[in-house]
């Protein structure tokens, strides 16, 4: 598709820090781009018959989010890799492009979008399943790719959702490399626990060699180390990944370095209507702090910040200017 030109965009004045000072580049974020279809419902699912829900249907993907939350936080330009359906593109490309996000988008030919259905139980502090299914998404491949992608890119971060599927592995390891080359920092956030299950948690580590940051969920940290306490974790995956910030929802973020855990940083104060998307509006902050010259800790403060303006709203999107 067309590539729009971007303005650095940010939603509702007052939601994220005022951009100061000139930044570096420009935040390169590869990842899924999917339909989210969102049923809240109260109590436990009705089997065999009705359970009334409020369903909203919105745009979604862990990578499509984690970008617009850092345009929406920052004031570095930031661009999008994603692959969709025909049946859903320009739909994706407008959603984007209101989020202040420059999408590069690769149209599947065969493909439709990846759609997940999202159900949310309102009495379980708006914690949410997701039925999957992953549609283009996770059909980028190394065709996609290309080193002038990193033109004027200071930060290249990768969704965890590409290690799951063969294509999309490829293309991680030939953007890992093109980053590696041209002296550009790479982040990545799991993605999913079920998955990486699924994957093994070897392979896994074997697969984000070269990663610069870590952002795992409490769930995802504890998984990949084979530990129940998340700081331990947190503090034994920073032997493999030079960064950890480790995501703890309601108990804010843990940042490790060389083996030990730096700083707790304390969430911020919410009321959670849907968790959908939560975690991927802290890394979007992180990554745009980050870009601003924040230190590990203080963007950690900020992904907090996001995570809890999340919870608030129905999606995983931020407020688009109006």
């Amino acid at each position: 598709m067309s590539e729009p030109g971007n303005g650095p965009g940010r939603g509702d004045a007052g939601d994220g820090p005022v951009p100061a000072g000139e930044r570096g580049g420009a935040l390169l974020v590869v990842g899924d781009v999917v339909t989210d279809v969102i049923a809240r419902h109260r109590g436990p699912l009705a089997s065999g018959t009705d359970t009334a829900a409020a369903i909203r249907t919105v745009p979604g993907g862990a990578g499509a989010n984690v970008a617009c939350w850092a345009a929406h936080w920052g004031g570095a330009e930031v661009r999008l890799l994603g692959r969709v359906g025909t049946d859903a593109a320009a739909w994706h490309e407008r959603a984007l492009t209101a989020s202040g996000v420059r999408p590069l988008l690769v149209v599947d030919p065969q493909a439709p979008t990846g759609t997940v259905i999202c159900l949310v139980d309102t009495d379980a502090a708006a914690e949410r399943t997701f039925l999957t299914d992953s549609g283009a998404s996770l059909r980028l491949d190394p065709d996609d790719w290309s080193d002038a992608l990193l033109d004027g890119v200071a930060r290249l971060h990768l969704s965890g959702y590409l290690l799951f599927s063969e294509p999309s592995r490829a293309l991680v390891a030939v953007a890992l490399a093109s980053a590696r080359a041209h002296g550009v920092p790479v982040s990545l956030d799991p993605a999913s626990a079920g998955f990486l299950v699924e994957l093994g948690v070897d392979r896994f580590l074997a697969l984000v060699e070269g990663v610069d940051v870590l952002l795992p969920s409490r769930d995802e940290a504890c998984l990949l180390t084979g530990l129940s306490d998340a700081a331990d974790a947190a503090a034994k995956l920073s032997r493999h990944v030079p960064l950890v910030v480790a995501k703890q929802g309601a108990d804010g973020a843990l940042v490790a370095r060389s083996g030990a855990v730096r700083a707790h940083v304390p969430a911020a104060p919410a009321t959670p209507r849907d968790t959908t998307g939560a975690g991927d509006a802290f890394t979007g902050a992180f990554l745009a702090a980050l870009l601003a010259g924040a230190g590990p800790e203080d963007a950690a403060r900020e992904g907090c910040r996001a995570g809890a303006l999340a919870v608030n709203r129905v999606g995983g999107r931020p407020p688009t200017a109006k």
